[in-house]
């Protein structure tokens, strides 16, 4: 019998994935998310059609900063798993306006980890994101890494979600795992994304933004790798002090409490040009290219270090750009009927 999951943001680009994923696994998903208008709601409305064509798809319409609809989801339903990735993303809106990143990232992270303690789930699965890493020069980025200089607010808000996990494993015995993503792309993405508004701008004949006149590099992790990790993962439950053996020296396992953070990314990081290549190649499109200096609060490079994850799951994320970026141009050309 496949378990009854509570996924927060269900909606959106990686929670709309991973619930399709799920269902067609055959477990029962209860899908929590706001439709907030951060981006077309239409693009939401769309991913949840496809979403209620499943029998075992339970649709919860509400925000999870409101305290009535975490005790709603307590008494109403069932779950012993909960994957939470109902946030305020991006690290250049954070800068606009911080306020909603601290209501939403912290005080309805804050709920989500009072429901985890009041319904005493199996597991509390989380998403943080290779922000995290902020200032780290020291490649790849592993999980044991200190990472204490986040360059945005965004990026503050999901290393306080790990840190307000911890606490809450530790002191509820609540087993935990937060993910650190690396740069996820793909079918469905968000429109505020690199590879949505470049899509845009060179169908329109208009020219893209390249910052730091194109000397970054990303550790690009296509939507279904992410998706087939996650779901591995919710069967990966940290165990408890007293039940644990030795691991690998390279496990980010608490000391102290049934929580870790494990990397979820290609561990292949390229050039931000070699990305914009793969697109034109896709489009058979010719990029017009404003090249730009850094945006505050951005970093230059990411690269995950997926060791952990393999050792836990048994997976590698292996989906190359040219082939990810092609299944976005695909579902692009079909959605937007260009």
């Amino acid at each position: 019998m496949k378990r009854k999951v509570l996924v927060t943001g269900s909606a959106g680009f990686i929670g709309f994935h991973l619930c399709k994923k799920m269902l067609e696994l055959g477990f029962e998903v209860i899908g929590v998310d706001a439709l907030t208008d951060y981006y077309d709601v239409n693009l939401k409305n769309s991913r949840l059609d496809i979403l209620k064509k499943f029998p075992t798809y339970h649709e919860v319409h509400g925000n999870i900063e409101d305290e009535d609809l975490c005790n709603k989801l307590s008494e109403e339903f069932e779950f012993d798993t909960i994957i939470h990735l109902a946030a305020q993303a991006g690290v250049r809106y954070s800068i606009k306006n911080p306020k909603l990143y601290l209501k939403t990232n912290i005080e309805g992270t804050f709920n989500i980890l009072e429901l985890a303690r009041k319904k005493k789930v199996r597991h509390l699965l989380g998403a943080s994101t290779s922000s995290v890493y902020g200032s780290n020069t020291s490649m790849p980025f592993t999980e044991l890494q200190k990472s204490d200089t986040q360059m945005s607010f965004y990026a503050a808000t999901k290393k306080s979600n790990e840190v307000m996990a911890h606490s809450y494993s530790h002191i509820y015995g609540i087993p935990i795992t937060m993910f650190r993503f690396f740069t996820v792309y793909g079918p469905w993405g968000r429109p505020d994304m690199a590879l949505f508004k470049f899509t845009k701008a060179m169908l329109a004949g208009q020219p893209i933004d390249i910052y730091n006149r194109g000397v970054m590099k990303r550790d690009f992790t296509y939507i279904d790798d992410l998706v087939h990790a996650i779901v591995k993962l919710t069967e990966t439950i940290p165990p408890s002090v007293e039940a644990r053996t030795a691991g690998p020296k390279f496990d980010s396992l608490s000391d102290v409490a049934p929580w870790r953070v494990v990397n979820i990314g290609n561990s292949q990081p390229i050039n931000l040009m070699e990305y914009v290549k793969a697109l034109e190649t896709a489009l058979n499109i010719t990029a017009k290219k404003n090249m730009l200096e850094m945006q505050p609060g951005d970093v230059a490079a990411t690269w995950a270090d997926t060791q952990l994850l393999y050792s836990l799951t048994g997976f590698k994320p292996k989906t190359n750009v040219s082939e990810g970026v092609q299944k976005f141009i695909d579902w692009y050309r079909n959605y937007y009927c260009v």
